[in-house]
């Protein structure tokens, strides 16, 4: 499905009248979940998320029939730089192997029942050194926004957003500090594995990102442009067609929510769709979450990417699922509800 806008003001143009949860939907399902036979709030977080799916979906007793993981992948300009303990060549290398179904995201969506899709971005043009120029051109921004859309079929009944692109941790980092502030120390974690020199190379790039592009920062859509990559430009089209379609959505790790976080503050409702899967171990993804308002299902130390942690939430939406659409209720039962 093509993306609903051809430049940077539709898009910004379709944020600002995204679609809300189902109310009728919403209130049927609560009062299903106060039937159910066990004590009031007995199932904590999964009463919670039964609910929020329920009413993005529009229906009181839902299932989860067609999950969708959508992956992309792209190049950073600032990869050369050494940012990172791998080199630029393996992010085609692993575009390769989710093709092949040889990666962990591969046997994560196959164990539960989700639907992989990958898009490589332009592989072969990595993005600007956003230490000297903006990441993307205007065209090639909403490009990437736009294939991020086109990806998320409508069909879906929950979407997962992963990525690949050596580099991106250090473009999350810069993208966190822009919309959040304070130091780059703050934000800079040590992404794939890098040494205290590495880690200190990253957050002097950051710092000369952040100083470059100082005076186009106010607008999360430029920081994004300006700091980012395709792949985390691809994330963002992508939430947003799946707030679009009211398609839930398992928010991955920091690299994710960095992408999240840009519609969050170009539209502070633009994440009500969205539940935050996991705390990566990114030292900094914490703190983004925090900003985020999400409380994470989560927490396995888990620093992979590719939607990952997201994707093992699946199996505990499908519980959440299960337990309110299967349970019987107290009438039906023939239980005594106090």
């Amino acid at each position: 499905m093509s993306a609903p806008f051809t430049d940077l003001a539709g898009f910004r143009a379709l944020l600002a009248v995204q679609p809300g949860p189902d109310a009728a939907a919403l209130v049927a399902a609560a009062e299903r979940n106060a039937q159910l036979t066990k004590p009031p709030a007995a199932l904590g977080r999964l009463e919670e998320l039964a609910l929020w799916y329920a009413g993005w979906r529009g229906e009181a007793r839902p299932e989860l029939k067609a999950p969708l993981i959508c992956i992309f992948a792209a190049n950073h300009g600032i990869a050369a730089r050494g940012v990172s303990a791998f080199p630029p060549e393996v992010t085609e290398q692993m575009v390769a192997n989710f093709e092949a179904g040889g990666a962990a995201i591969n046997q994560l969506a196959r164990e539960f029942g989700a639907r992989l899709s990958v898009t490589p971005l332009s592989l072969d043009t990595a993005t600007a050194d956003f230490t000297e120029a903006p990441a993307m051109s205007e065209a090639e921004f909403v490009e990437a926004l736009a294939a991020g859309w086109a990806a998320v079929d409508p069909s879906a009944d929950l979407l997962v957003t992963g990525e690949m692109g050596i580099g991106n941790t250090t473009a999350a980092s810069a993208i966190a500090a822009a919309l959040f502030g304070g130091p780059a120390s703050g934000w800079v974690g040590r992404g794939t594995g890098v040494d205290d020199t590495g880690l200190a190379r990253k957050r002097q790039i950051v710092e000369a990102g952040l100083a470059l592009h100082r005076d186009a920062l106010g607008d999360p859509l430029e920081v994004l442009r300006r700091l980012g990559g395709r792949e985390i430009a691809a994330m963002a089209g992508a939430i947003a067609a799946a707030r679009h379609h009211r398609i839930p959505v398992l928010l991955d790790g920091f690299i994710c929510s960095a992408a999240a976080a840009v519609l969050h503050r170009a539209a502070p409702a633009a994440l009500d769709h969205c539940v935050a899967a996991h705390c990566s171990a990114e030292s900094s993804h914490a703190a983004m979450l925090v900003r985020l308002g999400k409380n994470p299902l989560v927490s396995l130390d888990l620093r992979l990417g590719e939607g990952s942690g997201a994707a093992l939430a699946i199996g505990i939406l499908r519980g959440a699922l299960a337990c309110h659409s299967g349970m019987a209720t107290f009438a039906e039962a023939g239980v005594s509800d106090g």
